[in-house]
Order: structure tokens, then C-alpha cells, then sequence
């Protein structure tokens, strides 16, 4: 076990540390996320979901309006940020003070979304990859980044599953992009090895299972399991009947040093956080 490690962020000038384990609730204003049960359309919906998020112990809310699940539809940039629009404002309606994540991986997105609709942290599945235009946003942005591995595009990525030792080869991938980001002048980074994107279900155990080599960045680790496929396909069930797996997964996960949990069922990441600190407490 590896004793959870306080980390800061910078919200607009503001430093924010947390000394135990940060849980982001996921909205996704969209129409064809892969777990149905995150799918939040309406207002008054965005807003309920939000508050009751806060309420169950959400540091975070991560609000998504673009799929990454293989088959899903391409939308806009401008439908993208239509949907991010309303969904911020219902967001902010039922919780003025929540850190919002914005889940895109386009830069105009990312710029508009932190300098118009006040979002605090840009978290980019691609790593760069899918807009050159990110990485120097980010810097003039001056935003916490969550910095996901993916290989290649959310319909390509199933396809680019060859990898020497899929550990060394993500260790590697990502440190390549923390040092370019670093050279311009971006050091507000949050890790996410990327479970479920260009992985086989055998790969993401071996990145859990190898998770703590991820404190070798000395930055927070972010780990999103909830309900994906990793998960459902080895117990032969579907994303609705994945919750169990996922308190185990993401127990292990805060074992193994995850700074950040990103998740649809926030109640139960509160709950785990919780008996995986008392248990430290009590060591």
C-alpha cells in the first residue's frame, strides 16, 4: 500500500491542496455515452445531478458533451460547445463553488470553455494528440491539465493495442508530454494512464496492478474506471451492473497511490475512500 500523497491545484490564482483522495463526479451532456446511466439531458436534470453529486461528496465535476466511446457520433466543436454551455450554466445553478473539469480535446473548446463559461481545469483524453493547438493553450491558459494517455482516435484506438511492455511504453508515452508541456512552462499536471483507451482488458489490469510506478512523475494520478469495459466484459455483464467492480477496482487503485477518482457513482467512491483511509489511519 502506498500512503496517499497531498497535492495542490491552482484554481485562478487561488492554490487548493487536498490531503486525501479527490473524487470527480462525471456528468456528460450527450446523448450517446457509453453508460447510459451518465447521460444528463435538461436543465433542471444537470442541475439535480450536480447537487446531489456535491452532496454525495464530489470535490470535482467533470462535464463531458463529446463521446469518446468508439462508435459514437463526431459533433461540432460549436455543438460541443453549445452542450458544455447549458450544461456549466446548470452546473453552476446548483453548485456556484464547484471545480469544473471539462472533458474535451479541442483547444477553441478548451480556451472558450475556461475563459468564457469559467471552467477551472481542461481534461484532455488525448494527451496533444488530436489538436497540436492544446499544448499551448494550456500554457496561456495557466489551468491545472488532466494529461490522458490514448493512442490514435476513440475509433482508431481499439486497433493500436501493440505494445513492448504497456507499463514502460505508457510511462515513457506520458513522460515525453510532461517534459514538452514543462518546456512551456506547464507544471499544474494531473497523470491519467488512460484505462480503456488503446488497451485490451489484460493491458488495463496490468497498468493497475503496476499503477504506483506512476509516482515516479511526483505529480497526482488519476484513475477512470467507473463502469468501462475492463471492467463489465471479464464479469460478463453490461455498464449497469458494473458498480461492484468498480468499488474494487478503484480500491485497489487508492492502494496503489491514485490521487483522483474519477467516477459516475459518487457516493460509493466517497464510501471507499473512506475505509481505504481509516485503514491507513490505522496503521
Amino acid at each position: 500500500m502506498i500512503k496517499f500523497k497531498p497535492f495542490s491545484i491552482n484554481r485562478q490564482g487561488e492554490l487548493i491542496t487536498y490531503d486525501r483522495p479527490v473524487i470527480a463526479g462525471i456528468i456528460n451532456v450527450t446523448p450517446d455515452s457509453f453508460y447510459s446511466g451518465s447521460r444528463v439531458s435538461g436543465h433542471d436534470a444537470v442541475s439535480r445531478r450536480a447537487a446531489e453529486m456535491i452532496s454525495d461528496g464530489a470535490d470535482w465535476i467533470d462535464i463531458g458533451a463529446y463521446s469518446s466511446r468508439p462508435s459514437a457520433d463526431d459533433v461540432s466543436p460549436q455543438e460541443e460547445l453549445d452542450r458544455l454551455a447549458a450544461g456549466i450554466e446548470a452546473v453552476r445553478e446548483a453548485a456556484p463553488e464547484a471545480i469544473l473539469s471539462i472533458d474535451t480535446f479541442r483547444a477553441e473548446v478548451a480556451r472558450y470553455a475556461v475563459t468564457q463559461l469559467g471552467a477551472d481545469i481542461i481534461n484532455d483524453i488525448s494527451g496533444g494528440d488530436l489538436d497540436p493547438d492544446m499544448a499551448d493553450t494550456v500554457a496561456q491558459l495557466n489551468v491545472p491539465y488532466i494529461l490522458m494517455h490514448m493512442r490514435g482516435t476513440p475509433s482508431t484506438m481499439s486497433t493500436l493495442t501493440e505494445y513492448n511492455d504497456v507499463t514502460a511504453d505508457v510511462l515513457a508515452e506520458t513522460a515525453e508530454k510532461i517534459n514538452r508541456l514543462a518546456l512551456l512552462g506547464v507544471n499544474d499536471i494531473i497523470v491519467d494512464p488512460g484505462f480503456g483507451f488503446a488497451k485490451t482488458v489484460a493491458q488495463n489490469y496490468r497498468l493497475l496492478h503496476d499503477l504506483e510506478l506512476f509516482q515516479v512523475f511526483e505529480r497526482p494520478v488519476l484513475v477512470g474506471m467507473s463502469r468501462k469495459s475492463m471492467i463489465y466484459k471479464p464479469l460478463g455483464t453490461e455498464p449497469a451492473d458494473a458498480l461492484y467492480g468498480t468499488v474494487a477496482a478503484n480500491t485497489i487503485a487508492l492502494m496503489k497511490g491514485a490521487s483522483v477518482l474519477r467516477v459516475h457513482d459518487v457516493k460509493a467512491a466517497a464510501d471507499t475512500i473512506k475505509t481505504v483511509s481509516l485503514t491507513f489511519e490505522s496503521a
